[in-house]
């Protein structure tokens, strides 16, 4: 082999390699959304449970245990943050494939179907805390 096809083979597997760990902090900053999704649905879904649980023993025991705003204060805190790490999570995915779009020749488009499902959980999670916070609950 000559010295410049040596050096065209490494240089095309150098570039192969770029494209590989350009791709695969694609596929991480996927995970990494796909984790602040799981971590939203589980503090929304959960807000909400507890609030319609202890709305319920409220009312049905009567008992003062606590003050009758303390489900639903404990509700709105936990969709809240919840409803805030999905939107953290999908402006920090799009933001790092921003910054690797200037580093790759190929184009990642950070609107997919991980990142729309992540837009509709926070949807979701601002739904519930507006409904709740205004007291027309449809649940």
């Amino acid at each position: 082999m000559t010295e410049e096809m040596q050096t065209n083979t490494k240089t095309d597997l150098s570039g192969d390699r770029t494209d590989l760990a350009v791709e695969r902090t694609v596929m991480a900053a996927s995970r990494t959304l796909m984790g602040w999704i799981r971590t939203a649905l589980s503090l929304i879904s959960f807000g909400f449970t507890i609030y319609k649980i202890l709305q319920g023993v409220a009312a049905e025991l009567k008992i003062g245990l606590f003050k009758p705003q303390d489900p639903r204060r404990l509700g709105l805190v936990l969709i809240g943050l919840g409803t805030a790490s999905v939107v953290i999570g999908a402006i920090d995915y799009y933001k790092t494939l921003k910054r690797l779009n200037k580093l790759s020749e190929r184009v990642y488009s950070p609107f997919n179907f991980t990142f729309s499902v992540g837009m509709l959980i926070g949807l979701l999670g601002l739904f519930l805390f507006v409904t709740i916070l205004t007291h027309t609950e449809i649940f």
